[in-house]
């Protein structure tokens, strides 16, 4: 019995494009003219970085480049490989080497790897035995080691705009070979339009929540003189090809799909953002006031709803690092610790496991006490700073490490306090502000 493969595929994977002059968005890296456009055309592509968000096109572009390469196209998960993996690519990659094709590895994610995955890929970079391209939602000087990076060419890609996105729902839903094409829906403008701003620039987030939208909403015909009549709106997408009206015999489903539709599989599928990002900031602003607020359930559902939308861990992990200090601060300082923990846990092992450490962290800073007594003193140490920025240093707290300096009384009288067994008077604030006391 033979399988149909691509029934399983998500449409996001069928919708890929084959050539480059099918690739949407990114035109300032690959738009006609562009450098990457240029060695792409030309087969001079080196060792790449692409650096963006999910969903702007990172491992399509990679693809496109090997096809043109006509190059092997190997892609490794770096959550799930490592040095085996490695090696057996590499060993494949040098025999193939000995016919004249090149091996293109696509590693997803490459930030997961550590410095010793990433220093043995190094060698195989430099003799040329494969063209690495990695893909990173991280800052690749942070997570990349410097003589990978060195021997690389770092990409930039971002969002793609909400025009973009619009481009490639309409194309998936006319596209009869792989896309949506060959199903009877009927979608207006309107609710394309709001998907393409509610997905974030993400393309992957809109195509699933297109399919979700279309595999949940079959039915609703009209039947007309035993046929299925659909009339598509003026503005959709299928119109400007001339395809106002489809007809499919009798018992064939059409599926209905409006905004309400968009915005449950949106929910299914992905955090909803909308274009301001309000509804984003107002989940981040209820987890922060629950905690604020010593309620651990309501933190922990705000967590989860966060988390379960597919917001990034690490951001929600730098938002509790923040609230350890500010909200908690001295009054409990163990909440720090637990907060940066939580962060290197989600960035060691990433989603979905890291949940649990987030939430650790969450009720953690929840049910801690509470204290904002840091946060508004380095405000009045802040606006201190602004104004007086013009104070020097006073001469006795100066390092003094050359004759010239001791002579100008760098460093005279300064009494060292270790060698006082009681507190030492001594001022170390400038005399203009001497006395000033931020924490009353």
């Amino acid at each position: 019995m033979t399988v149909n493969t691509r029934e399983y595929q998500p449409l996001a994977d069928r919708m890929r494009p084959h050539a480059l002059v099918d690739f949407v968005g990114q035109e300032e890296v690959v738009g006609k003219g562009k450098l990457l456009r240029r060695l792409i055309e030309q087969k001079e592509i080196s060792s790449l970085i692409f650096w963006g968000p999910p969903g702007v096109g990172k491992t399509t572009l990679a693809h496109l480049i090997a096809r043109k390469l006509e190059a092997e196209f190997v892609a490794l998960s770096a959550v799930e490989s490592g040095k085996k993996e490695l090696q057996a690519i590499i060993a494949k990659a040098k025999e193939d080497q000995r016919y004249g094709k090149r091996t293109l590895l696509f590693i997803d994610e490459i930030h997961r790897w550590n410095k010793a995955q990433q220093d043995a890929l190094l060698p195989y970079v430099e003799k040329g035995i494969v063209t690495l391209i990695g893909a990173t939602t991280e800052n690749p000087s942070f997570e990349i080691i410097g003589a990978l990076l060195s021997r690389s060419q770092v990409i930039v890609l971002k969002k793609l705009s909400s025009k973009d996105i619009v481009q490639i729902i309409e194309r998936a839903l006319v596209d009869k070979e792989r896309g949506l094409g060959g199903l009877n829906i009927k979608i207006d403008q309107e609710a394309i339009e709001l998907l393409a701003e509610l997905s974030g620039g993400d393309a992957r987030v809109a195509l699933n929540a297109i399919e979700v939208a279309v595999k949940s909403n079959k039915g609703g015909k009209e039947e007309v003189s035993g046929k299925t009549k659909v009339e598509t709106p003026p503005n959709h997408p299928l119109s400007a090809r001339g395809r106002i009206r489809l007809e499919s015999g009798r018992g064939e489903g059409q599926f209905i799909i409006n905004k309400n539709d968009i915005k449950e599989a949106l929910q299914k599928t992905h955090l909803v953002f909308d274009k301001q990002g309000e509804e984003f900031y107002n989940v981040i602003s209820a987890l922060h006031k629950s905690m604020r607020g010593s309620d651990p359930n309501a933190a922990l559902y705000w967590l989860a709803r966060m988390l379960e939308g597919g917001a990034d861990p690490l951001y929600i992990a730098r938002r509790v690092v923040r609230f350890a200090s500010e909200d908690i601060g001295m009054a409990n300082s163990e909440a720090l610790v637990q907060a940066v923990v939580a962060y290197q846990a989600c960035h060691w092992i990433g989603m979905p496991e890291c949940t649990v450490h987030l939430a650790q962290a969450v009720v953690y800073c929840a049910k801690s006490k509470k204290s904002n007594l840091l946060y508004t003193a380095y405000g009045k140490a802040a606006e201190d700073a602004r104004n007086t920025s013009h104070l020097g240093v006073p001469l006795h707290i100066r390092n003094a490490p050359t004759k010239l300096m001791k002579e100008l009384k760098y460093g005279k009288g300064y009494k060292y306090n270790p060698d006082y067994k009681k507190e030492v008077d001594q001022e170390y604030l400038p005399e203009e502000l001497r006395g000033r006391d931020y924490f009353s």
